[in-house]
């Protein structure tokens, strides 16, 4: 015996049946069939897990059937009528339907009876025992060997993430170390800053602003205070620029001075960072948090898009901004960073990759990474920003201050490196397809990122899409060592939105 599925197609309502032929034949069918009004079943969205194209060796007696429930007839009339999921039971002797339950559009309500409605005549009663719990125990039976190969997956994963922790401890452990050899005046903690800077307080730069985030009742919007920078209100679309690590809004100076002219620039501080509000918890700092940030503060500044411009984690976060909430962008910029899922799959095959991004590891433990980095007054992140082949060309003493300011207050690291530390929850990651209009510049040196993720992104992008600019020359901190040329390039991107 085969698993099959049937439903017939009645009248909407036997006040509307002409004629006695059809009257009898609506009262033979509710006879039959059961209680309250019967529709045909809505295609279901999405392919059911236990497909009807199964086919059972069953005995005679025993049918495996959907249940169809009656549905209202002013749920029916409404322009969007429920859709319907088939209620499997086991039935034994004659086939008699039992119900579906309705997905009403608020997702969660059960259809029934409207008691306005005559009333058709009641069914036989069912004299055989229902099992409507056996499709469900199939289908955990199906799925079981997948989640538990997803469980050992991950097991492993996390197994192989913390064992490159504790090497890129050890490595980072000794360079902190001899940093603090060669300079012991400076002592094995970092130095509290007192004063900002005073290029922090530039007028060029724009008007130093704080937003709040609006606390929605789902829960998603945090309700947390972001510091930016905002200058050219009034002259044009919004143009918003997130940071990277280890920087903050100041690293987009130049940027902001180039196209406020045209633009409404904002420089936002990410949460954890400069006066921005920065949670302790490690959970408040997820992707699915950060992502909602962006999108309140586009909506917070009273605008519906905005030209996205990010590097580095900013650029992680504009990338799923755009995947999930493409509305709010009207075109981005990326700089120096890849989507996570073509970051996943390239690194598996570039082993290369994970010893560029060795960092990565380290910042998984809790509490030694912020005492490493702040050890001899913060000397890595100094080499980190001013190398002379990795770093920032041409970054001034008082430039580098800007940075340090506030990773020097207490507690002024954590927040950034919980970024890092949620960063392997949502691993693995499936591939998405890319369809926002972007610029991406890349560095040919950069030292953290290989070449060749370049086109590993552009073969995710839709055809016509993605613009490419490789910099010769340039290492990771493209806006700040060559912006000249990434206005150049920004410009002509931008350019068909200027002359609407």
């Amino acid at each position: 015996m085969g698993l099959v599925a049937t439903s017939g197609t009645p009248p909407l309502s036997n006040h509307n049946c002409a004629g006695a032929a059809r009257r009898a034949r609506w009262t033979n069918w509710t006879a039959a069939r059961g209680r309250g009004l019967w529709t045909r079943p809505q295609p279901l969205t999405h392919r059911p897990l236990l497909s009807f194209r199964f086919r059972a060796r069953l005995p005679r007696h025993i049918r495996f059937r959907p249940r169809l429930r009656p549905v209202s007839l002013a749920r029916l009339q409404t322009g969007s009528p429920p859709l319907s999921r088939p209620v499997f039971t086991w039935h034994r002797g004659e086939r008699v339907p039992g119900g579906t339950e309705q997905l009403g559009a608020k997702g969660g309500a059960r259809g029934g009876p409207d008691p306005a409605s005559p009333s058709p005549p009641p069914a036989a009663p069912d004299d055989g025992p229902q099992r409507g719990d056996m499709p469900e125990l199939v289908v955990t039976a199906l799925l079981a060997p997948s989640r538990l190969s997803l469980k050992l997956l991950r097991a492993f994963l996390w197994s192989l993430v913390f064992s490159a922790a504790l090497a890129a401890a050890a490595v980072y452990g000794c360079v902190a170390l001899a940093h603090v050899l060669c300079r012991p005046r400076r002592g094995c903690c970092g130095r509290p800053r007192r004063a900002a800077p005073a290029c922090l307080h530039d007028p060029a730069l724009g008007e130093h602003c704080v937003l709040t985030l609006r606390v929605s009742a789902a829960g998603r919007s945090s309700g947390l205070r972001l510091h930016y920078v905002s200058a050219g209100q009034g002259n044009g679309p919004l143009m918003l620029f997130l940071h990277g690590f280890p920087e903050n809004w100041f690293s987009w100076r130049y940027q902001l001075r180039e196209f406020q002219s045209r633009f409404h620039v904002v420089a936002v501080d990410l949460r954890g960072y400069g006066p921005s509000d920065a949670p302790k918890d490690v959970d408040c700092y997820t992707m699915d948090l950060l992502v909602a940030d962006i999108q309140d503060v586009i909506q917070g500044l009273g605008y519906s898009r905005c030209i996205l411009v990010a590097h580095d984690w900013g650029a992680l976060l504009a990338w799923n901004l755009s995947i999930y909430f493409p509305s709010l962008i009207e075109r981005m910029v990326v700089v120096s960073a890849a989507p996570m899922s073509v970051y996943q799959d390239y690194s598996m095959r570039h082993i290369g990759q994970f010893f560029r991004s060795n960092y990565v590891f380290l910042f998984q433990l809790p509490w030694l990474p912020e005492k490493l980095l702040s050890m001899s007054d913060f000397q890595i992140l100094k080499s980190t920003l001013t190398h002379h082949k990795t770093g920032i060309p041409r970054l001034t003493p008082a430039e580098l201050e800007a940075f340090l300011y506030e990773f020097s207050q207490p507690g002024g690291l954590t927040g950034p490196i919980n970024y890092y530390r949620n960063l392997f929850r949502n691993f693995p990651l499936e591939p998405q397809e890319l369809a926002m209009p972007t610029l991406l510049l890349w560095g040919e040196k950069d030292p953290y990122f290989e070449l060749g993720l370049v086109g590993a992104i552009s073969s995710r992008f839709v055809p016509g899409r993605l613009e490419t600019h490789v910099l010769r020359g340039a290492g990771h901190w493209i806006p700040q060592s060559h912006p000249q040329e990434m206005h150049q390039y920004m410009w002509a991107f931008l350019q068909d939105l200027l002359d609407q």
